[in-house]
């Protein structure tokens, strides 16, 4: 029988059901955290392009964050999710945060702000 694997800080944060009232009072918080983060070949702030699809917060002030990527051959696949977690965790009134990337829906220029478009000509 293998001996159970050992957890880590990341597998031990669980994020329960979405406390709204938790939700809405944080998330202005943390999506200025997130327009922090660029895309190193994009001038436009991944909250702006798009990129998130859901931020939920617990009762015990975990976070979710859903995102996703402009590609799944995206350069800075391994980069961006850790900026996102490593910021929104920083946040005072958070306790811990933890980034999914998921690939449903697909990105597409359609999600990005009017600002970026606009950042991009895309007009």
């Amino acid at each position: 029988m293998a001996a159970p694997k050992p957890e880590t800080a990341h597998d031990a944060l669980v994020v329960g059901p979405l406390d709204a009232d938790l939700t809405a009072a944080l998330q202005g918080k943390i999506i200025e955290a997130i327009k922090t983060v660029y895309d190193p070949e994009i001038p436009v702030d991944i909250y702006e392009l798009g990129l998130i699809y859901d931020i939920i917060v617990d009762a015990n002030r975990h976070v979710l964050i859903n995102m996703t990527l402009t590609s799944p051959a995206c350069p800075s696949a391994q980069q961006l999710p850790v900026e996102v977690r490593n910021k929104v965790k920083a946040l005072p009134d958070v306790a811990d945060a933890k980034v999914e990337i998921v690939w449903e829906p697909a990105w597409g220029k359609e999600r990005m702000s009017e600002a970026a478009k606009l950042t991009l000509g895309l007009f």
